[in-house]
């Protein structure tokens, strides 16, 4: 809601009004009062409290000119403001002389002049009640058979964002524009906002839009208030590829259930995946980058790491194999950029600006086609980011932060039951961390029906159905919305650009009623901003010299190959040890053995000389024997025949 009294000063600067100017009211009489002063806004407000209804304000200058407004808006603040900020479009150097004829809208008190005013459907009624909310912001104008009602606005209630949403419909039929509307909308309300930037369009939000005729022609056909603005944006690119902040985490912090999706990985290999983060975060060894995650899968599956990998579950070689060469791939196609330090503080996005505005965290992703899976699932950290970090706050007034994440159904193509688990469980908690989730993509059947489940907000642009498969997806999406007289299946296909199908919450979590909308036009640019500008947005960036250096401290990958250096040189002193073993063996032996020929010689000589000796001694007692022989021999014949000598 916006408030005349904060507002009114700098008007009426703009004006130089110092006369003073005049609010007529019927019923309440004139008031007069310097327009600076904000008496006779609260003297029209005691009048006609907040809620009444207002058809028509009509404002006259000190030059005798003028023009009239005539819509419904909500308070009567809304329509001295629409006033005044006529008058400024017509001619800023004039001074307002009177602000008169603010009608309430109220059929006993509209003179015979407002009598023109149209009378509404049941359904119309139905839709201005059940939208008519408290701390809401307007997207849009009611669509009756075609045509917008002014007066009947389709609003959220803040407080029920963090109930999530989507945003879906064909291509071309309006859905970045309703995004960059929802952005600009929370952002004056002070909510901060996280946008993906797919087509880059998005930057459009630094620079105020430009007034031309068809656009002062629509915001008139549905009663918007348009003023050009541009909102305080803070600009991002995953890994520094890309104007603005980069955003990088490490491999560890990704973990191994996103990073399986990532190498699309199944679920056998996502398991040791797992196994290799637990071993490698038990040996305290900090993943930083890819080729960290190389080094420790590498020398798990080298000879050296076989006990190892025996140890903690068995990863079969052959899908540690697998795991190295979808690494390979990943670091070929550049991911290398998007892991390091320092680590991207989640923190970053919620933050405001110094006028209170909520500031639009805008990432960059110009190529995503060429890396959809790690685009998507980088994204999905983010979220998970925010969920393990942020505290909980339950329901609170307005979200801590709202969060777009354009063409989601990325994020689901091919994801194993695990991280399908992740992205449930994030979605359906997060909301107590007072953030709110809006998953944007062309039909309702590219979310699971598991997340589609938590999402309260339904924004649904024009489906075509010009074949069967998307005529049973137009059935499909109706089933998603609330029973209603409405024949969705026909309203759906005949929505314009930048029509839509409307549905959301209301505070006490009850959906209300299904509203076709034509969605207000956004106050900043509608496309790519100007060169100059995402220059001064970068040059006035609070984040980006504290991220935009990459830091390269001792990791894994360093310990490993330090620890492999140590087993290494251990290994060649064991092979030097044992080579001076074995060349001692070897002498030890050689001298055993020439010991042992020694000996032998020895005792060849020893016997040798015992040999001789011995034929000696009996050399000896031979002669002996038979020196005694002879002359016993000679006695004896002697004796026998007598011949001895005398």
């Amino acid at each position: 809601m916006v408030t005349i009294a904060a507002k009114i000063k700098p008007i009426a600067t703009i004006f130089k009004a110092s006369a003073e100017s005049t609010i007529r009211v019927r019923g309440a009489g004139i008031v007069k009062a310097p327009i600076s002063s904000p008496a006779p806004i609260a003297s029209a407000r005691r009048a006609y409290p907040r809620g009444e209804r207002i058809v028509r304000a009509a404002v006259s200058d000190s030059r005798g000119g003028g023009c009239s407004i005539k819509r419904i808006v909500p308070d009567i603040q809304l329509a001295v403001f629409a006033a005044m900020k006529s008058v400024d479009k017509h001619d800023t150097k004039r001074s307002v002389d009177k602000l008169a004829c603010l009608v309430p809208y109220n059929k006993s008190m509209v003179s015979p002049a407002d009598s023109h005013t149209p009378e509404i459907s049941s359904y119309a009624r139905t839709v201005h009640h059940g939208y008519a909310f408290d701390d809401a912001f307007t997207i849009g104008t009611y669509l009756d058979n075609g045509t917008p009602l002014p007066g009947v606005d389709v609003n959220i209630p803040l407080s029920m964002l963090n109930r999530h949403g989507l945003i879906a419909g064909a291509t071309g039929t309006g859905k970045t524009r309703t995004v960059q509307l929802l952005a600009e909308a929370l952002s004056n309300q002070g909510v901060p906002v996280f946008l993906t930037d797919i087509k880059g369009d998005l930057t459009g939000l630094l620079e105020p839009g430009t007034e031309s005729e068809r656009l002062r022609q629509r915001a008139a056909t549905q009663g918007q208030i348009w003023a050009p603005a541009s909102f305080p944006c803070e600009l991002y690119a995953l890994g520094g590829r890309g104007n603005g902040t980069p955003i990088r985490t490490t491999v560890t912090d990704f973990g191994p259930i996103l990073l399986a999706k990532v190498l699309g990985l199944n679920s056998t290999q996502e398991s040791a995946l797992s196994l290799i983060f637990h071993w490698a975060d038990s040996e305290q060894l900090a993943l930083i980058d890819l080729n960290d995650l190389r080094a420790v899968t590498s020398y798990l599956a080298s000879a050296d790491g076989k006990e190892i990998l025996t140890q903690i579950g068995g990863i079969a070689p052959a899908t540690a194999g697998v795991i190295l060469r979808e690494i390979a791939v990943l670091q070929a196609q550049g991911a290398d950029a998007f892991f390091g330090e320092p680590a991207f503080e989640i923190s970053e996005f919620i933050r405001q600006h110094a006028d209170g505005r909520g500031i639009i965290s805008l990432l960059e992703l110009p190529d995503v086609q060429s890396r959809p899976a790690l685009f998507s699932t980088f994204i999905m950290w983010l979220l998970a980011e925010l969920f393990e970090t942020m505290p909980e706050v339950g329901d609170v007034d307005k979200p801590q932060l709202v969060f777009f994440f354009d063409e989601a159904h990325l994020l689901f193509n091919k994801a194993s039951e695990e991280f399908l688990s992740l992205v449930v469980q994030t979605v359906r908690l997060i909301r107590s961390k007072g953030v709110g989730i809006f998953f944007i993509t062309q039909s309702p059947k590219d979310i699971p029906e598991d997340v589609l489940a938590q999402l309260g907000a339904k924004i649904q642009h024009a489906l075509r159905a010009h074949t069967p498969n998307e005529a049973k997806a137009l059935r499909e999406t109706v089933k998603t919305f609330p029973i209603s007289e409405l024949d969705l299946e026909q309203v759906l296909p005949a929505l314009g650009t930048g029509e839509a199908i409307v549905t959301v919450l209301d505070p006490q979590g009850r959906p209300t009623p299904v509203a076709p909308t034509r969605i207000w036009a956004p106050a900043a640019v509608m496309g790519v901003a100007s060169d100059e500008a995402i220059t001064n947005a970068l040059a006035n960036s609070v984040s980006l010299s504290r991220y935009s250096k990459l830091i390269d401290p001792e990791s894994a990958m360093e310990i490993l190959n330090k620890r492999i250096a140590e087993q290494a040189r251990a290994k060649e002193a064991a092979k030097e040890q044992d080579r001076l073993v074995r060349e001692l063996e070897k002498q030890l032996a050689a001298e055993k053995r020439a010991a042992e020929k020694e000996i032998q010689r020895r005792q060849r000589e020893a016997d040798r000389e015992a040999e001789r000796a011995r034929r000696r001694r009996e050399s000896t007692i031979d002669a002996v024997v038979k020196t005694a022989g002879r002359t016993l021999a000679r006695e004896i014949t002697r004796g026998i025949f007598g011949n001895r000598r005398r």
